[in-house]
């Protein structure tokens, strides 16, 4: 078990470094569009789609490691006035996660199902890049599934009471 729990940190921590990677090129892009623009009156032409495809990219590669390290935001009004050590605490902690690895879950399905049928049919964007659409679609599918393994991963050590439960640190995975 610590074998997997230790992959899916370093699967998370690499798709947060992807998405570094995804915001300067984006912002490599930006750039380059600003100098064609003022300075030589060109445009890319594709600078606002790449671009929110970028931000879509680098907002679903973080999430594992934005739940690794604590920075995704939660609803602790109920949470804070539970003991940490509470057996209460324990479950409503493990109905959670349970609940979103279901909704993940599901997300999961759709959009693998939808990356599919974009690459069976063909689908290019309307625009003069023509991306295929199963490329951006299949990035936030990857970042879906890296998150939904981490969640799985936090579930497993809440489980094992492995993982501080305490408000002021309430996703902490027990990695120093």
């Amino acid at each position: 078990m610590k074998r997997f729990h230790a992959t899916i940190l370093w699967v998370s921590r690499a798709g947060a470094y992807v998405a570094v990677f995804v915001l300067l090129a984006m912002t490599t892009l930006i750039l380059t569009e600003i100098v064609l623009r003022t300075g030589y009156s060109k445009s890319t032409h594709m600078l606002d789609e790449l671009v929110g495809y970028g931000i879509a990219a680098m907002s679903f590669l973080a999430l594992g490691h934005a739940l690794e390290t604590g920075s995704l935001i939660r609803m602790n009004l109920l949470l804070v006035r539970l003991d940490a050590n509470s057996r209460l605490r324990l479950v409503l902690e493990l109905l959670s996660t349970l609940f979103g690895l279901i909704a993940i879950g599901v997300a999961i399905f759709f959009f693998a199902r939808n990356v599919l049928r974009s690459y069976e049919r063909g689908y290019v964007s309307e625009t003069v890049a023509e991306v295929p659409l199963w490329m951006p679609e299949g990035v936030l599918l990857v970042g879906l599934v890296v998150f939904w393994f981490q969640l799985l991963s936090y579930a497993i050590r809440v489980a094992g009471r492995r993982v501080n439960l305490s408000s002021e640190r309430a996703a902490e995975f027990g990695f120093e």
